[in-house]
């Protein structure tokens, strides 16, 4: 009888331990422990969606806010504006008759 190779060895044990793998891996308990894996990775992704929405409408009102902001302002530089242009051409005109 020839002496058995380390490699015939190896497959075998590789067989062996994928086959017993498989088994676990397929077991009841495996199963649970997938399912409950899913669930909490599902009520993460929820809990992450939500956090997003919830900074996605903080942000828009700031966006709203800010243009709000600066149409005031610049209604309120087109107010300034005409009254100055109006005191220097009075100015211009008062100048002008001497």
């Amino acid at each position: 009888m020839k002496p058995i190779s380390k490699t015939l060895l190896a497959f075998l044990g590789g067989v062996a331990f994928g086959t017993a793998g498989i088994k676990l891996l397929s077991s009841k308990d495996a199963k649970k422990l997938y399912t409950q894996c899913t669930a909490a990775t599902l009520r993460a992704k929820d809990s992450v969606v939500k956090t997003a929405t919830t900074i996605q409408e903080n942000a828009e009102d700031i966006l709203a806010e800010a243009k709000q902001i600066n149409a005031e302002r610049e209604a309120e530089e087109e107010d300034t504006i005409p009254e100055e242009a109006e005191e220097d051409s009075s100015e211009e005109d008062d100048n002008s008759e001497d």
